[in-house]
């Protein structure tokens, strides 16, 4: 799989099943038009790209089973910003250039589509085209993952640490699970996928570490460095609402050398991992290549 089939080939089946699973699903019109709304708002896809590139860099063929799965996790995702959004968490009025889901369709709508997304990802993987055990552990893994011992905890950890001066080891505390728990996600799932034992899903595991730190890093820093235009997003909210970022602890220039070393410390696991195994890193390389600065 190349970078070019990643985006022309692959993700747009990964678009597709999550469109026409929730439009058979939905029994509420204006639901649904919330829910692909924030669906169609697109993104850069990180999570979907990272579990295709391990499912790819094992040479296991993608099949239907694997788009659904990587529907599944990007439909957690995005319920993950709705909710993250809202005027009681973040109260963002833009989200990928465009105006939130609240704001286009109103609080209680906003909340029942992030619901909605939440719920209906387990039900998508549930009836995955895949082997019952292979599936069950995929369900577990994501709840895990997704639930209150890792992305929410993750996010009210952030939340209770506002307005507070948090050390370093507590601030990557936060983040692992806020952003790099569905991240990892990404990596073990594509693991579990490609039918890896658990030492090697223990490797993609480290890797994930990483990954997922080098892209809050990445995510404080442009929320210094960059525009709202170039975001997409509000910029420089972070220092706004009292956050603990990487640039406000560490400084921008220590920061930029951490996220060196986060994506350093991945590139190199990668490497084991294509030196030691049937594996082509070349995809994942690539990937991470897009987390530069």
């Amino acid at each position: 799989m190349t970078p070019k089939d990643l985006q022309t080939t692959h993700l747009p089946r990964v678009e597709k099943e999550m469109i026409n699973f929730l439009t058979g699903v939905t029994t509420d019109e204006r639901l649904l038009a919330s829910m692909l709304y924030s669906i169609r708002a697109g993104g850069k896809r990180i999570r979907p790209q990272l579990l295709l590139a391990v499912v790819s860099g094992f040479d296991k063929p993608v099949e239907t089973g694997v788009y659904q799965t990587a529907a599944a996790l990007e439909m957690i995702h995005t319920y993950s910003l709705i909710h993250d959004d809202l005027p009681a968490m973040d109260d963002d009025p833009l989200r990928r250039g465009m105006p939130t889901n609240h704001i286009e369709y109103g609080e209680a709508t906003a909340i029942l589509a992030g619901d909605g997304l939440l719920t209906e990802a387990f039900h998508l993987l549930s009836s995955a085209v895949l082997p019952a055990e292979e599936k069950l552990l995929l369900i577990q893994l994501l709840a895990k993952r997704a639930g209150s011992g890792g992305m929410v905890a993750g996010q009210a950890a952030d939340i209770q640490g506002e307005n507070q001066r948090l050390s370093l080891a507590e601030l990557q505390n936060i983040h692992q699970r806020k952003t790099g728990d569905l991240l990892s996600y990404a990596l073990v799932a594509g693991g579990i996928l490609a039918q890896q034992p658990v030492e090697v899903l223990a490797q993609l595991e480290q890797l994930a570490a990483h990954v997922g730190l080098a892209f809050q890093i990445r995510d404080d820093l442009l929320d210094v460095t960059a525009t709202t235009a170039e975001l997409g997003k509000a910029a420089h909210k972070d220092a706004a609402a009292g956050k603990n970022t990487y640039p406000e602890l560490l400084g921008l220039d220590k920061a930029k050398e951490a996220l060196s070393d986060e994506l350093a410390a991945a590139e190199k696991l990668i490497n084991e991992l294509t030196a030691t195994l049937p594996f082509s890193g070349e995809l994942l390389q690539e990937l991470l290549l897009k987390f530069r600065l």
